[in-house]
C-alpha cells in the first residue's frame, strides 16, 4: 500500500487539473454519507472537533479523519490536521494513505476556485484574502488558476502572520501581494473576497459589498460560526457546495434561517447543479454572488483518485 506525504501529494495535484477533476466529480453519482462531527475537548471558548468523512463510487472508497483545534493558532500551529485512506471499493483492499491536511487544503482551494469559475466575473483581477492560516495560500493560488488576478491583498487579525503569508507567496507570480489592516476598505476594493477563518462573529458586512463582487466563505463549518453577517446573505445570490451540508453546518445560513430572514429556497444552487449545467451561474456583471462551502467528502475522493491516476 502506498503512502503519499504532503510533498508527494502537492506534485500529484496541480491546481488546474484538480479544479477540473472536481468539476467532473460533481457531475457524477457519488455516495456521500452525512459528515460526523464530534467534540473531543473544550478549552475556554474554543471547541476541538473530530470530523469523519466517507465517500464512495464505482471502484473507489475513501475516508478522511480530521481534527480541528482552534487554539493551535495561538501557538503558531495549524488548526486543522487530517489523514486520508483510499480503498478499492470492489474488494475493500486499501490502496493508499495520504497526508489529509495537504489533500484538504488543495481540494478546498480548488472547490472555491471551481465556484468562482461559475460565479465570479470573468475579469476579476483583485482578490482579498481574509485569514492567514494554512489554507490561505491554497485559496489564493487556486483562484489565480481560474481568474486573471493582478492584485492580492491579505488581511488577518495577526499582521505578523499576514506578512509571513505574503512572503511565502513571494514576487515570482503574475499578481502583486500586499498586507492590509483596513478590512472595510479592502472588501470594497476587491472583486473577489475569500474568507478562511474560524470566526465566531461576522467579519464581512453586507454594507461593505458592492455590485459585481463575489464572496467566498470557507471557514465557518459549525452552526455557531459566522464569517459574514445577515445583510451580506440578503444582498447576494447564494450558492453552496452541497445543500445538505450547508443547511446543517453553515452558521451563516443556519442562523439567518432561524431568525426568519432566509429560507432554504433562497439557495440558488449547489456545485453539482452548476457543473451539470442544470442552473446558471453569474448572469450579470452587477450581480453579487456568494459561495458558501462547508466541505464534502466527494472532493476528497476526487482529489485522492487524481493523486493515484
Amino acid at each position: 500500500m502506498k503512502h503519499l506525504d504532503a510533498e508527494q501529494l502537492a506534485a500529484r495535484l496541480p491546481r488546474g487539473k484538480l479544479i477540473d477533476a472536481l468539476d467532473e466529480a460533481f457531475r457524477r453519482q457519488t455516495e456521500v454519507p452525512a459528515r460526523q462531527q464530534h467534540v473531543f475537548a473544550r478549552q475556554g471558548a474554543d471547541t476541538s472537533s473530530l470530523l469523519i468523512m466517507p465517500a464512495w463510487r464505482e471502484a473507489s472508497l475513501g475516508i478522511k479523519l480530521v481534527t480541528v483545534v482552534p487554539q493551535n493558532a495561538s501557538r503558531g500551529e495549524s488548526a486543522v490536521h487530517a489523514t486520508y485512506t483510499l480503498f478499492d471499493a470492489r474488494n475493500g483492499v486499501p490502496r493508499a494513505t495520504m497526508d489529509g491536511s495537504e489533500l484538504t487544503h488543495r481540494r478546498t482551494g480548488a472547490a472555491s476556485a471551481l465556484a468562482a469559475r461559475y460565479l465570479a466575473r470573468a475579469d476579476s483581477s483583485r482578490l482579498l484574502m481574509v485569514g492567514t492560516g494554512a489554507l490561505a495560500m491554497h485559496v489564493i493560488e487556486s483562484h489565480a488558476a481560474v481568474r486573471p488576478l493582478r492584485e492580492v491583498r491579505i488581511w488577518g487579525r495577526n499582521v505578523v502572520r499576514a506578512r509571513e503569508l505574503a512572503a511565502r507567496l513571494g514576487a515570482a507570480r503574475a499578481y502583486s501581494v500586499a498586507v492590509v489592516e483596513d478590512l472595510e476598505a479592502s472588501v470594497r476594493w476587491a472583486d473577489i473576497v475569500s474568507c478562511a477563518t474560524l470566526a465566531m462573529s461576522p467579519l464581512i458586512l453586507g454594507a461593505w459589498l458592492r455590485a459585481g463582487q463575489h464572496l467566498d466563505l470557507i471557514g465557518a463549518f459549525r452552526p455557531d460560526m459566522r464569517e459574514a453577517d445577515q445583510d451580506a446573505l440578503l444582498l447576494a445570490d447564494i450558492y453552496v457546495d452541497t445543500r445538505e451540508g450547508a443547511l446543517r453546518e453553515s452558521g451563516e445560513l443556519v442562523q439567518a434561517i432561524a431568525a426568519g430572514a432566509l429560507s432554504a429556497a433562497d439557495i440558488r444552487g449547489e456545485l453539482a447543479e452548476l457543473a451539470r449545467g442544470a442552473i446558471a451561474g453569474r448572469t450579470s456583471a452587477r450581480q453579487v454572488t456568494l459561495f458558501k462551502s462547508v466541505g464534502t467528502a466527494l472532493e476528497d475522493l476526487a482529489a485522492a483518485e487524481l493523486a493515484l491516476a
